[in-house]
């Protein structure tokens, strides 16, 4: 079992930067592949980036690429979210997800909103 709690969440306006944070329990935080997504006002969940278990591997939805970097720090049990120069179409509640095999853990989510 793995637990996420999301934070670094608020309001900015457009142009600025946040960092998101999610912090997993457990000792097998290192083996998972840690992912992050987002839920915009009115839409579905949609993929934002991933990081494999070994931080060697990374990948990002194309509106993101350039602007956010996903990064992990496996002794801190923690996944971080670095967003510069965010957008309005970034509003969303961002969810941190952590996956390994048929395991498949959300957190609560963190919401971000980006004023113009």
């Amino acid at each position: 079992q793995v637990q996420l709690v999301e934070s670094g969440g608020g309001l900015v306006q457009a142009g600025g930067s946040l960092r998101l944070s999610c912090a997993a329990s457990g000792r097998t935080f290192s083996s998972y592949n840690m992912g992050w997504f987002r839920r915009p006002p009115g839409k579905e969940r949609e993929f934002v980036a991933v990081i494999s278990w070994s931080g060697g591997s990374r990948d990002y939805a194309d509106s993101v690429k350039g602007r956010f970097t996903i990064s992990r720090d496996n002794a801190k049990n923690t996944v971080y979210l670095q967003m510069n120069n965010l957008v309005p179409d970034d509003t969303a509640v961002y969810y941190c997800n952590a996956r390994r095999l048929i395991n498949n853990y959300w957190g609560q989510g963190t919401q971000v909103t980006v004023s113009s």
